[in-house]
């Protein structure tokens, strides 16, 4: 065998042990990732004193929906997922037109300021949730706003909105500023040419922080518990229901999360192959 080709085989068999090995952290990673949903849907279909046997089973020792007939039996179930869609999907209308416009302007125009508006940006982001929760009381109960949906919906706006504006940013950076000039060049106003032109390299990007800011006015709690009282409650509030005087019901709770969940898987199948062009564009200089 010559010295080429014993090389070469060396070669692809280091390959080989590499790409193994990344296989195997690949797959230790989604199982940690993916061990805690598995747990809230394996409680959920589990009998409820199984749900809190002091030595549980990995395994499901038995199927059943009665824990979902009571999640749905305790409290309001539907009231607080349609006030969460409602907001979830204003606050993403909002901020994805609002967050476009602000990030073409932060990355086609130049004007005085610009780089304090970006610092800000980030700034804005770096301030705890939890920081803001008394001046955003008080702001919106000076604006008649407290305990409303729209309230809710302006105070999710607050950092929705820099992380949606940051995030497009480097979709619109990534696009040559020469595929517009082209245009122009062409025929085509500035406005034209963004719409034929920028904005459908620019659809992945929105989908993928769409479904980036769907998921953070959904999940959101503290905010939700602290300005919405019990009859306008969201989803995530409502899992408070199960923990009472006498206890938790795990079992109905988890129930009740795999149930919110849904909407959110739902809506990642539907959009799974723009979301990952997008996540690929937004990660490679154009």
């Amino acid at each position: 065998m010559s010295a080429t080709a014993l090389s070469e085989r060396t070669a692809a068999r280091r390959r080989g042990k590499s790409r193994l090995g990344w296989n195997l952290l690949g797959l230790l990673v989604f199982l940690t990732v993916g061990f805690p949903v598995y747990w809230m849907v394996d409680t959920a279909l589990k009998p409820a004193k199984d749900a809190i046997d002091p030595d549980p089973s990995l395994l499901p020792t038995g199927v059943t929906l009665a824990n979902f007939r009571r999640a749905l039996d305790i409290a309001d179930f539907w009231g607080p997922v349609g006030r969460s869609l409602i907001v979830s999907l204003s606050v993403v209308a909002i901020g994805v037109v609002v967050g476009m416009l602000a990030a073409l302007a932060i990355s086609r125009f130049a004007f005085r300021g610009r780089k304090i508006v970006i610092v800000g940006i980030l700034a804005v982001q770096m301030v705890p949730l939890v920081a803001m929760i008394i001046p955003v009381f008080l702001l919106l109960n000076d604006l008649g706003q407290y305990d409303k949906l729209s309230g809710l919906i302006i105070t999710y706006l607050t950092f929705i909105l820099p992380f949606t504006v940051w995030t497009l940013r480097g979709f619109i950076v990534n696009i040559p500023r020469e595929l517009e000039e082209a245009a122009m060049v062409d025929g085509c106003s500035r406005t034209g040419a963004f719409l034929r032109v920028v904005f459908p390299l620019l659809a992945p990007g929105l989908v993928a922080t769409s479904v980036y800011g769907f998921i953070q006015a959904w999940n959101e709690y503290l905010y939700a518990l602290m300005l919405m009282s019990q009859q306008n409650q969201t989803a995530t509030v409502w899992l408070g229901n199960f923990t009472t005087k006498h206890g938790t019901e795990y079992a109905p709770m988890m129930a009740g999360s795999t149930m919110m969940a849904v909407p959110i898987v739902v809506l990642f199948l539907l959009v799974q192959r723009k979301m990952a062009a997008g996540l690929t564009a937004g990660a490679v200089k154009g």
